[in-house]
């Protein structure tokens, strides 16, 4: 987003850390991460005709800057569009925030409780989303073809 945004370290089983910084943090954050985490995944804006407000452009300049701090120290960052992380994990680009959160569940098992957490227990708000990039990245790079698919093996 324009001010914060979310982010997710997911390994292809479940969320190790999960949090939404602020985007100066997520600069800072991406610099200290560039050991063990070598691929960033970022969603990215799309037009679909409507008129859009200086959020959405501000939105645009923060991942222009985390687009550079990757390329500056040797990331490898791909951005992707919602759409494709909609075709990728409901097989529809219709799928609203719902389908993809069931999706994710329905992948990663039931979040659980505080003292049976879950692979998505603490998960909330635009940490799902984080989570949908993080899982279709994480199919991009070991090679599944969508939700239906297999797992790697």
């Amino acid at each position: 987003g324009p001010e914060r945004s979310a982010y997710v370290l997911f390994d292809g089983s479940r969320v190790s850390k999960a949090e939404i910084i602020s985007n100066e943090e997520m600069l800072n954050l991406l610099w200290r991460l560039r050991e063990d985490c070598p691929t960033i995944y970022c969603e990215h804006i799309a037009s679909y005709g409507m008129a859009v407000g200086a959020s959405v452009f501000e939105t645009c300049v923060w991942i222009g800057r985390f687009w550079q701090r990757a390329f500056d120290h040797a990331f490898h960052f791909h951005r992707v569009f919602r759409r494709d992380i909609k075709l990728h994990l409901c097989n529809s680009p219709r799928a609203k925030d719902a389908n993809v959160r069931q999706a994710l569940l329905d992948r990663l098992g039931p979040q659980g409780t505080k003292k049976a957490p879950g692979p998505t227990y603490g998960i909330k708000s635009h940490q799902w989303a984080a989570l949908a990039v993080a899982v279709y990245g994480y199919d991009q790079l070991f090679g599944r073809q969508g939700n239906s698919a297999a797992p790697p093996a």
